[in-house]
Order: structure tokens, then C-alpha cells, then sequence
């Protein structure tokens, strides 16, 4: 998962910098004192933003603030994709099954990832099919609101398969 890092940015009065470097649309890169700078943005109806406070001297950006954060949320939200793990055994019942089935629906209506993963404790590892079997079963019950990213695979002693939720393409 990643990990969000909220940057504080200083907007018009709170920049402390008594010259700044203005950048933007429409503006020419130039060093303007801050008083200036301000009435620049505000004539063309933005905001003034501190982009870089550590060089001298300090950056500054004319925009459209509220735009800005609004475009950094939807960003973040449209990359974040989560893989949930679902753990089974050879030997789970039908019920069960069917239950972890309908989570998995769930985990994958929301567009995340589910990996299915069964562990072999003890002497089941003897029979791994019985696993991939198990495995299998799931990828046929999900197949067809699923496309498979990883087939079944062991390592050490558990195997598991990775199932992505499938993209409905709307023809124009």
C-alpha cells in the first residue's frame, strides 16, 4: 500500500519571501518582489503558491489552487489498487467456500486484486493437487467477472493464484 505524504504548500499571504520567482500561464519567468507577484496573480483571478520555499529566490507558481488539490485527490484515488489475500485449505467444505466466493465478489466490485492462497500444514503437502484443485474451482466460480494474473503457483508451502477484476469496455 502506499503511503500518502500531505505536503503543506503556503498560498498568498502566507509566503514570507520578500522576492519570489513567479511561473505560470500567461507569466513571464521573472524575479518580481512579493507585493507584485500577488497583484499579478490576483489580476488574473489565482492564486499564488510557494512551490519550491528552499532555493533563493523562492519559487512561486500562479494557479488555480482549489483545481490543483482537487486533480492531486483524484489522482491518488485512481492509482490506489489493494491485492486482498482470501486463505483456504484443501479441504474447505462447499459452504465455506461459497462464502469466501461472495467476498472475494465484493473485493472485486470494489477493483481490487484477490489472491487466494492455500497453505499445506504437515503431510497435505503430499497433495498438491487437491490445492490446485481447490484453486481452480475458485477461478471457475469468479471467471467470468475475472481474468487470472497469476495461475496457480507454489512457493514453499503455500500456493496461490491471483485473480484482477475484468475491464467492461463500453464501445462508442
Amino acid at each position: 500500500m502506499r503511503i500518502k505524504t500531505q505536503r503543506k504548500y503556503k498560498i498568498n499571504s502566507e509566503i514570507r519571501s520578500k522576492v519570489v520567482r513567479l511561473v505560470g500561464k500567461n507569466i513571464k519567468p521573472k524575479v518580481y518582489p512579493l507585493k507584485q507577484a500577488l497583484k499579478i496573480a490576483k489580476a488574473l483571478s489565482l492564486d499564488l503558491v510557494e512551490i519550491n520555499p528552499k532555493v533563493t529566490p523562492t519559487i512561486c507558481k500562479a494557479m488555480n489552487f482549489s483545481k490543483f488539490l482537487y486533480n492531486l485527490k483524484k489522482k491518488d484515488k485512481k492509482n490506489v489498487i489493494l491485492t486482498k489475500e482470501i486463505r483456504l485449505t484443501s479441504q474447505t467444505n462447499i459452504h465455506d467456500l461459497s462464502f469466501k466466493i461472495e467476498n472475494a465478489k465484493k473485493i472485486l466490485k470494489s477493483n481490487n486484486k484477490v489472491k487466494f492462497t492455500i497453505f499445506f500444514k504437515g503431510r497435505s503437502i503430499f497433495y498438491k493437487y487437491l490445492g490446485e484443485k481447490m484453486l481452480l474451482k475458485c477461478m471457475e466460480l469468479l471467471s467470468n467477472i475475472t481474468k487470472v494474473e497469476i495461475p496457480p503457483r507454489m512457493e514453499e508451502k503455500k500456493m496461490f493464484i491471483v485473480l484482477i477484476p475484468k475491464v467492461s469496455h463500453k464501445l462508442n
